[in-house]
Parts: C-alpha cells; structure tokens; sequence
C-alpha cells in the first residue's frame, strides 16, 4: 500500500487529490484558483503566464498535503500552447483555450495543407481555432519576432511535469496530449515536423513521447512523477471508462468521446482522432451547442436558472406536443454548418405553451449530442452505455429523456474531480510499473465511480420516435448535413 497524487490544472483552478495506490479511494483535497489574466472576448483567459499554474499548485498544495506522496500524476487544460526559447524561458504568455484570434489561422492552415481530407489523413484532426497548430499559424502571423524566438514547444501539462522535475533536459509528454496538438498523430505514432513548420515557419524541439505507464523522471528527493495527460484523457481514465463506453460531456458545448482500439480517419472533420491515457484511442465528436440552448430557452422564457427550465419542462411529454428545436443557435460543429442558425418546427396553436418549448429545448439538445454518437456509431465504435458528466446531467428533465434518446443504458456519475482522479491513477500505475508490481500494459484495477443508472426502459419506443421527428426536421431543413 502507498499513497500518491493527482492534480488537474484547469484554466480556472488548480485541484489536488491524494489516493490510496490500491483502491484509489481519496484520502485528501486540495484546492486553489487561478489568477485570471487578460480576458478576451468571451470572458476567459486568452493569454496566461505559466507561473500562474506553479503559484497555483503551490497554494493547492499547502499544509502537508502531499506528505507521504510517493508519486504524482499530472493532468492539465488541452490546448495551451507554451512557447520557450532555446535557454527554456518563455517567449511569451501561453496561449489557452478557445482563441477566437486564431479562426482565420485555421483556414489557413486547412487550405495550405490542401483540404480538410488531408489533415485527417494526417494527423487525425482538422485544424480548429484552440488546438496547437493553429496558434503557431497566428503567433507567425501576427508576432513574428515571437514566433522567430521559439524554439520549444510545450503544453500545459509538459511545463508543469518539467517544472516539478526541476527543467531537466529532457522533455516528455505523452500520446494523449500529443494527439490534440495538429502535429502528432494518433495512427502512426508519430510526429508530423513539416506540419509544426508550415504553422510556425521553421522548425522546434517537441517532446518525447513516451508511455502510458513510464515515468517522465524522479525529484531529487525521490518522488516519482509519471508522464502526465490532458484534462480529457485524463478524466476518461479517472471514469475507468473502457471498450463499450461513450462519455458525453454536458457544457455550453458538449462533447462526446468514446474509448476504441484504433484511430479514426474521418475526412469530414466531425472526428477528432485522439489516444487515450491508457494505449487505446479516443475519437470525440463535439457539438458546438448543449448547455448554452438550455440557459437560451431559460432566458427567453423570464426563467431564473436550469432547475426552474427543468421543472417547466417536465410539465410537458416526450416530443413536446409536436415542437422540435434544432440547437444550431452558436451555428454547428456536427453537423458542419458554421453559418447557420437554430431552427423551431412544428408551431401549432396547441403546442405554443411555455413548458413545450422547455421540453423542445432538453430534447434537441439531447437530440444534437445523439447524432454525435451516431457519428461514432456509424464507423463502428461499440456504445453500450453512455457516461453523462456536467452539472446539467443532474437535471430531471436530462435524466428523463436521455436514456431513450440515446438509446442505451445512461450512468450519472457523482459529481468528482475525475481529471485529478486520472492523474492519480496514472501516477499510481507509473510507481507500480517502475516497482515491478504492476504491468505496464495494465493500469491499476481502482474502484469505478460512485453513480446513477438509467435505463431506457419502456420509453426506448416513445424516445426513438422523437428522435426521428428531429432526424426528420434536420433533414428538411439541412438536407445530407449529416452525411460523411
């Protein structure tokens, strides 16, 4: 028996959990926020310095939380991009997020590569504004003495892993994390230099990607610090998620991810071919509006918060007397329609009521997440059940009508800081694996999480008939959108 520690950076807070190597049970939290930098334009850090993470940590850390820690798992935001000099200091402040600055980067990047197609083929993933890749595209483009300078390339998780081992000359990361940046793919294993050379204009020191289990190094003072993930990678792991598992993750944008035992080409960009945390695959598909089309309709109809749309909604039968609401409001990722605008049918003098349209609301956007999984579906990714995560998954409205929409068994699990909890795991599996007492292909067997089940039951019928009816106005309203 040992202990050891997960901590996941967010971009708003830094949270530390300390578990028991065997179990995984929690022993011990800790918690600090981030201090917030300069915001763009939707009100989140666009540009942070990375010792913000480390002053984090350090809070989060403090009182002794970590006394008798004999290894640390590492989990961080995707997507942030730290640019360092040849000496290892930054050029400039990370780049997080969602950046709305580097959209016309990704266009750029799709044309110069020739086309949406070749990207897939390459490395899995069709440039986005907030990956990697295209913020290489901006910072030539818009700072290039900056761009000029860099001649290491980072992510969040990589710094702070290399900063807790002291800056030592080697730099690690692994295939999770790699796997998001546009420059490293899933399928070979390999990285694409030419791809970071057409972002960025020459080419840089990347880290080497190494095991799901090995350890990126050893503290002077003998802890183990294992590679370290992405908050994805690193919360489907800390699910225990496996082969059958879909998550669908509830924000203002959802997401759906799902564990498969290869990469996935998909040349319409819905995909993005992601590795796990564990040697297997993680293709996510994501819909630009879930959360956001509930706090709309909230909005429209003079409603306080969620549970109150929640509680008007269940008010209302499955398939809203006839109305259907396509959430296309922030325009739509799956399907590709950037342009577009969301969509209300089926307006009968009947079902032009209050709790209606709360229920159209819940149903289309639970509609939106299941054409999601239809996407995974449809290239052979096996979904027996589905894990729904987020704050809103507690709602009534969500749980009623989800398991029939999906069509499967839905799990709720408790609310819990699973990117920590993988970040621990990782860190327990890196110990055991450098003991001798566990396998490297084989990660520590810890409790699953503590949760709801729901199953479709009796409704599965009614359910996939207001599916269809979506299916239906989706059709009519965007013929083939959903099409590969």
């Amino acid at each position: 028996m040992g202990i050891v520690a997960g901590l996941d950076s967010s971009p708003d807070f830094t949270r530390i959990v300390v578990c028991d190597t065997d179990s995984g049970a929690v022993l011990r939290q800790g918690y600090a926020p981030h201090p917030v930098e300069s915001p763009d334009s939707g009100g989140r850090p666009s540009d942070v310095d990375p010792q913000a993470w480390l002053l984090s940590l350090g809070e989060a850390a403090g009182g002794g939380l970590l006394e008798g820690v004999q290894a640390i798992g590492v989990s961080a935001q995707q997507n942030a991009v730290v640019p360092l000099d040849a000496q290892g200091n930054t050029v400039r402040p990370a780049m997080v997020g969602g950046d709305k600055r580097t959209q016309v980067a990704a266009a750029d990047l799709i044309d110069a590569l020739g086309g949406r197609e070749a990207w897939a083929q390459a490395v899995g993933c069709v440039p986005q504004a907030a990956q990697p890749v295209t913020k290489l595209r901006w910072l030539a483009r818009t700072e290039p003495e900056n761009a000029q300078r860099t001649a290491i390339l980072l992510q969040a998780h990589d710094w702070l892993v290399w900063q807790l081992l002291g800056r030592p000359v080697r730099r690690t990361t692994d295939r999770g994390g790699a796997s998001g940046t546009g420059y490293w793919s899933a399928a070979t294993g390999a990285y694409r230099p030419d791809l970071v050379e057409l972002a960025l204009g020459h080419q840089v020191m990347l880290p080497e990607v190494i095991g799901p289990a090995d350890a990126a190094g050893t503290t002077p003072e003998g802890l183990l610090i294992s590679v370290g993930t992405g908050e994805t990678m690193a919360a489907a792991f800390g699910l225990g998620i496996g082969l059958g598992d879909a998550v669908v993750s509830l924000g203002a944008s959802g997401s759906v991810m799902a564990v498969h035992p290869e990469a996935l080409v998909d040349g319409s960009g819905m995909i993005t071919a992601l590795a796990d945390a564990t040697g297997m695959h993680l293709p996510v598909v994501t819909t630009l509006n879930a959360v956001r089309t509930l706090r709309g309709t909230a909005e429209l109809l003079g409603l306080p918060d969620l549970e109150s749309l929640s509680e008007l909604a269940m008010k209302s039968t499955p398939g809203a007397h006839g109305l259907v609401l396509l959430p296309y409001l922030e325009g739509e990722r799956t399907p590709n329609l950037p342009h577009t605008a969301g969509t209300l049918a089926g307006l009968r003098r009947e079902s032009m009521k209050a709790e209606h349209l709360a229920r159209a609301a819940f149903e289309g956007m639970l509609c939106g997440l299941a054409d999601a999984l239809d996407v995974l579906r449809a290239r052979g990714v096996e979904v027996r059940r589905v894990f729904l995560l987020g704050p809103a998954a507690e709602l009534p409205a969500v749980q009623a009508a989800a398991p029939s929409l999906f069509g499967t068994q839905v799990v709720v699990p408790q609310p819990a800081d699973y990117a920590a909890i993988g970040a621990a795991r990782q860190a327990a599996w890196a110990l055991g694996a450098s003991q001798g007492t566990l396998d490297a292909r084989t990660p520590p067997a810890w409790q699953g999480a503590v949760a709801q089940v729901l199953e479709p039951g009796e409704e599965l019928a009614v359910g996939q008939a207001v599916r269809q009816q979506f299916v239906s106005v989706r059709e009519q309203t965007h013929p083939g959108a959903m099409r590969p």
